[in-house]
Order: structure tokens, then sequence, then C-alpha cells
């Protein structure tokens, strides 16, 4: 058995599990399709989580107690090795606590633990993000994953769509420099359809701060679909790098990028999680494979 890597499947799904940052890197359905990008040349990740901020903070620095530290963007987890809890046929658990490379970037104490578990048609992923230190935690966590775009080899980017629970008429934020925008942009999504197109990521990620849904579903004109579900995530990213690649990531995140003119102090970002001494959050996405017909 692998350090690096492991395998979890049920009813002839699989899902390969990385130690470092505790990355999803391949979801494949029962006749074998990958569903996952395969972190080619246009983005080296497959499924990054996001922590302990989501985009960027100003600068690339957090303010904690009147210092400065170094934050790069989405934070340091996905940069990180877990250690495994638990190494099973069918589930995994992995975990990363503070540590003295972490205190010198993110002067606090947490613990990140990551489960998985498949099922015949699903991924389930759980996230607790516990405080075990003597003041309260500040935290954004994100979900990355990126999907092969089309799903299925050989179909047309723009036969596919993303068709979510619930209208969103709510106006969506960009970004620029990876900064959030001043000011909302009307919302490209049709009542509950969002068509895809290169060209909707010409300005970066589509950003839903204040989504009425909690699941969409990427479906195109033939082949298989996905059901992405959300549970404790309140924002949604969507993005595929600008210029065009053959990926699309849809992203819960609980947080989201700093406004072009926020440079305080990090407890007092707008979107964080403030989890106290002894208690922790949980987070939960999911993601089914709908087969073709």
């Amino acid at each position: 058995m692998s350090d690096d890597l492991h395998t979890i499947s049920a009813g002839g799904i699989t899902a390969t599990i990385k130690a470092d940052g505790a990355e999803l890197c391949s979801l494949k359905t029962a006749n074998d399709l990958e569903l996952l990008w395969q972190a080619g040349a246009a983005w080296p990740r497959h499924a990054p989580w996001l922590f302990p901020i989501v985009g960027r903070l100003k600068n690339d620095q957090l303010h904690h107690g009147g210092r400065t530290y170094p934050m790069t963007q989405h934070g340091f987890a996905r940069d990180l090795r877990f250690t495994w809890l638990e190494r099973g046929a069918e589930a995994c658990v992995l975990q990363l606590t503070d540590d003295q490379t972490t205190q010198a970037r993110y002067p606090f104490a947490f613990r990140l633990t990551l489960s998985y578990r498949i099922t015949a048609d699903a991924l389930d992923m759980v996230v607790g993000i516990a405080n075990p230190g003597a003041e309260v935690l500040p935290a954004s966590f994100g979900a990355h994953p990126a999907f092969n775009w089309p799903l299925l080899p050989g179909e047309p980017k723009d036969s596919y769509r993303l068709v979510f629970a619930e209208p969103e008429p709510a106006p969506v934020r960009r970004l620029t420099g990876g900064l959030l925008c001043e000011r909302p942009e009307r919302s490209p999504i049709e009542g509950r359809v969002l068509s895809l197109n290169e060209r909707l990521f010409e300005n970066d990620a589509v950003i839903l701060d204040q989504p009425s849904s909690r699941s969409v579903r990427l479906v195109g004109s033939r082949g298989p679909a996905l059901d992405i579900s959300w549970d404790g995530f309140r924002e949604l990213g969507i993005w595929s790098k600008p210029g065009g690649a053959p990926f699309l990531c849809i992203e819960p995140w609980r947080g989201f990028a700093s406004p072009l003119d926020f440079d305080a102090e990090f407890v007092a970002k707008l979107g964080i999680m403030h989890i106290a001494t002894g208690a922790a959050e949980t987070l939960r996405c999911r993601i089914e494979i709908q087969s073709s017909d």
C-alpha cells in the first residue's frame, strides 16, 4: 500500500486520493471514464482544498495582533502532506495540524480533517475544522474540484450547462488581480441555467456570494452528468482558465477573496468562520454521478 495514494471503490466507481494536500486526483465511472481533470499543462492541480483562505488577501499578507504574515492565494493546505488516519476499501480519512511551518504563516492552532467515502454512484467528502487553541480560530475553507470539460471526450464544450436547484437571480461577483471587485455584476444565469462557454471566464471566476441553491448539475447533450451538492458552504465559485482550458471548476466555498480595499486584521474579514476554542465546523460536499442514458 502506497503512502502517497489511496484508491477507494464501490459499485465500479473509483476515487483516488493523494496524501499531498489530501487531494482527490481521480474519479472514474464504472466503465473507466475519467471525470476529473488530470493536472495537465493548463493547470497543474486536480481538486485542491483551500485553507485557511479562499482567494487572495491584499498584497498576499495576513494581519493579526499587530504582525504581518505571508499568505499566498488559497492558503497552504493544498501544498502540505496530510497524515492518513484511516484507509479502507470504501473510505479514507486524512488530517493536517498546525506546526512551526504553518505558524510562521498563520499564527493559529487548528486540526483539519478530510474524510472521503464512496458509494455505488457518489463520492461524499466531509471536512472538519477544529480549534484546539486558546483563541478564536478565524478561517475560510473551499473545495476546488476541476472536472473534465467536456465530460465525454469529443463533445462540444458549448453543449454543456449548469442547472441549479433554485433560480439564481442575484448579481454575481468578479475578481481583478485575484481580489473582489467593488461592484456586483448582472448574473449570466438565466433562471436556473448557466450556459457554458469559454467567454464566460474571460474576466476570471464567476462568484455567487449569495446562492439560493445547495446543488448544481453539470450536464451536456449526451454522456454522464454530475450533481454537486454541499452543506455548510455559503458561496460558490465557477472557474476555468481564461483563454480556454479543458476543465471546469465547481467550487463550494466558505469565504471568498478580500475586497480590493480590505487590508485590516484578518479576524475582521468578511465571510470567514470564527471557531471558538474547543469547537469545530463541519462542511460537506457530494459528487453524484448520473450515468448516460
